[in-house]
């Protein structure tokens, strides 16, 4: 994987619609979301302004809510929206492939 491209990450049934799920891609923690309208997106799990994983905080209307400070985070596109993160997440390209949730990880 050193090259990067797309990882298997989990199964579409492995994420309930509505929820986030962290994996580990190598070194990289990634959270997976599964939105209402069955799109699947990612981006970084942790949180840009203290360590937290993402994937215990609260997912609603396309933002997740950090469970340690509140700070809350665009899923679609990284984008800080609140205070005390001022730094936008990482966002990764995602592709569904018949049950099969593909991250395309750089390298």
């Amino acid at each position: 994987m050193a090259d990067g491209g797309w990882v298997r990450v989990a199964s579409t049934g492995d994420v309930a619609e509505g929820a986030v799920m962290g994996v580990r891609v190598g070194d990289k923690e990634i959270a997976i979301y599964h939105l209402p309208d069955g799109e699947f997106r990612a981006t970084d799990n942790v949180c840009s302004h203290e360590y937290a994983l993402l994937s215990d905080g609260w997912l609603e209307n396309g933002c997740i809510e950090c469970p340690l400070h509140a700070a809350q985070f665009d899923i679609r596109t990284g984008k800080a929206l609140s205070a005390p993160a001022d730094v936008d997440l990482t966002v990764f390209e995602v592709k569904v492939e018949g049950t099969d949730i593909l991250v395309n990880i750089p390298g």
